[in-house]
């Protein structure tokens, strides 16, 4: 004898076949959220370490200016000195102490545009650092907005994509750390 067909298997069948896709959907959903806020926490460290570095190059760079101010102010001082050992020559007076004095502030004129020169190195080398973190942050950001159209579209390689770009901000990130 025949068996009776079963019209609610073929549907039972399809059913399950929908719920399996949706599941794996939900799945590769939940993935790209994931990876979505692991990129955003890595923007959002590489924002900070920028941010840090450019107000570190701020002030170091305030620090040579006023450094470059008191050698120039020393400097001053040292052709005044001078100035006045010319005038008391003319006079035949004695020159020793404004002699010392015009050494003295050459000397130190020297050690100030020494400091200088050194807080103008250490702004320019946060200044790189800051560029470098800036770079990530840019392309962790481009990786999140790939990352949300994937969802839209529901294209895979639209957030494979966005993978491959946030492994490009992690190169960044850490070449912010490795710079001078």
């Amino acid at each position: 004898m025949e068996e009776i067909e079963d019209p609610t298997e073929r549907l039972k069948e399809t059913m399950e076949a929908q719920e399996e896709k949706f599941e794996e959907k939900e799945r590769w959903t939940l993935g790209v959220a994931l990876s979505t806020s692991i990129i955003a926490v890595l923007a959002a460290i590489a924002g900070m370490l920028g941010n840090h570095h450019a107000n570190e190059a701020m002030m170091e760079q305030i620090k040579a200016s006023d450094q470059w101010n008191y050698y120039q102010a020393k400097n001053i001082k040292a052709e005044v000195a001078g100035e006045a050992a010319v005038i008391l020559a003319a006079l035949n007076k004695p020159l020793d102490s404004v002699q010392q004095n015009s050494q003295h502030e050459k000397q130190k004129s020297a050690e100030v545009k020494a400091s200088a020169e050194e807080f103008e190195k250490s702004a320019d080398g946060h200044m790189q650092k800051h560029i470098v973190f800036s770079r990530s942050v840019t392309i962790f950001q481009i990786a999140i907005a790939i990352s949300a159209i994937s969802i839209l579209t529901r294209k895979r390689l639209m957030w494979y994509i966005s993978l491959l770009l946030c492994a490009a901000g992690c190169v960044f990130l850490v070449l912010g750390f490795l710079a001078v």
